[in-house]
């Protein structure tokens, strides 16, 4: 594709010269990313930075691709709107038609798989399949490459501790929404929905290639600041595998939303934040977790949450996290925050037990709502220039309603 588009301008570069017009580069398409940020210097750096790297191709650079040319293959992708990894080739998720029930397995009914045409998914397969008839989503399937064992293909949750009956699909068409001009679905989740990979109950007991431990790790996804209550939890990340509260450190996992009644941000909320279980930290400031100052409200309509999960070792011995956010459409990361972890018994080391969570707490607790449209997670503490590059590769994508 770039070497036509080359060829092209090249064809092309008589007429425009003398047309008195000057060719920069080889990007040959209308995108956003370059019109997004004048009000700050990330944003600024990531507007120029975007054009030079995405080429001028449609899907820019996809995240996983990104991730693996930084030493970071995905261990797990999960999108209902688009490919998330140029090399994979399957569905992106499954739609049951007719009855389903809570759990794994929870289509009763027919089904059928909806493949990416183009790199985003096929909503004209999706719409004729549902077309009279209401439709859930009964698998979420695992976009990342794994040499030995099975994909992390998410499924409704079963029974947990906090909530002692399995979680009910999503329905399929309820979250429309517009990638580079295509027409998709994300998932929009109400009190009693979730999915769930690698667990006691699950179709595996255990995430593939999933963190364990203290082994690092960065996660990535994009929601909206619409549909969020004050319920527990909407997240997406690494949480147990017995489906019970295992304590502090046994899980770890993105959360957006107003922090229910555990660590806040500034301002209202909502706020993107770590769950490492029995606590969702938006940092940890003056020895506590309220206020913290540096991790400001998100409104936007899509945006994009990172989380990053380092090792014991950082800070002197206090480990480390860090949380960034940005508007998922428009401009460059904020720093929300990078320092130590809460000073409590159980997150230093980390006990990351390595079961995939989405849209509920790590015990099963079922009381959230939100909207999800992407995430992925690598099994490496990505350095800032990388999460900006995926910022930029995201806001190329062109999210919009």
């Amino acid at each position: 594709m770039k070497r036509i588009k080359s060829i092209i301008i090249a064809m092309l570069m008589p007429s425009l010269m003398t047309l008195g017009l000057f060719v920069v580069g080889c990007a040959t398409y209308e995108s956003d990313a370059g019109d997004t940020g004048n009000s700050s210097d990330a944003d600024s750096d990531s507007d120029s930075d975007s054009d030079s790297d995405s080429d001028g191709d449609a899907d820019a650079t996809l995240p996983c691709d990104l991730f693996e040319d930084a030493g970071a293959p995905c261990v797990s992708a999960h999108s209902t709107v688009r490919l998330l990894r140029s090399g994979y080739d399957g569905p992106l998720y499954q739609i049951c038609k007719g009855l389903s029930v809570p759990g794994p397995g929870s289509c009763q009914g027919d089904t059928l798989d909806i493949d990416a045409k183009d790199g985003y998914a096929d909503v004209e397969s999706h719409d004729e399949f549902c077309k009279g008839a209401l439709c859930t989503i009964s698998i979420v399937y695992d976009q990342a490459e794994h040499e030995d064992g099975p994909s992390n293909d998410l499924e409704p949750a079963p029974l947990g501790g906090a909530k002692a009956t399995p979680d009910k699909p999503v329905n399929a068409s309820d979250l429309p929404v517009k990638i580079n001009g295509n027409d998709a679905y994300g998932m929009l989740f109400r009190p009693g929905m979730g999915y769930r990979a690698g667990c006691e109950g699950c179709k595996f007991e255990i995430g593939t290639d999933l963190a364990t431990g203290d082994t690092p790790q960065t996660i990535y996804m994009i929601t909206s600041s619409n549909g969020l209550n004050n319920g527990c939890c909407f997240d997406y990340g690494n949480a147990e595998t017995t489906c019970n509260n295992d304590h502090n450190g046994t899980m770890e996992a993105i959360y957006f939303g107003n922090g229910v009644i555990w660590g806040t941000g500034s301002g209202d909320g909502p706020w993107v934040m770590a769950d490492l279980e029995d606590g969702l930290y938006a940092g940890w400031e003056n020895g506590q977790d309220q206020g913290i100052s540096s991790n400001k409200s998100l409104t936007s309509e899509f945006v994009t949450g990172i989380l990053v999960g380092d090792v014991e070792d950082e800070n002197d011995g206090k480990g480390r996290f860090a949380l960034y956010a940005g508007d998922a459409a428009d401009g460059g990361l904020t720093e929300m925050y990078d320092g130590i972890r809460p000073e409590k018994v159980g997150y230093v080391p980390m006990q990351k037990q390595g079961s995939l969570i989405l849209g509920i707490g790590g015990d099963n607790s079922g009381g959230a709502s939100g909207y999800f449209y992407e995430a992925a997670i690598v099994n490496k503490p990505l350095d800032r220039d990388v999460l900006d590059d995926l910022q930029k590769a995201i806001v190329a994508a062109k999210y919009s309603n």
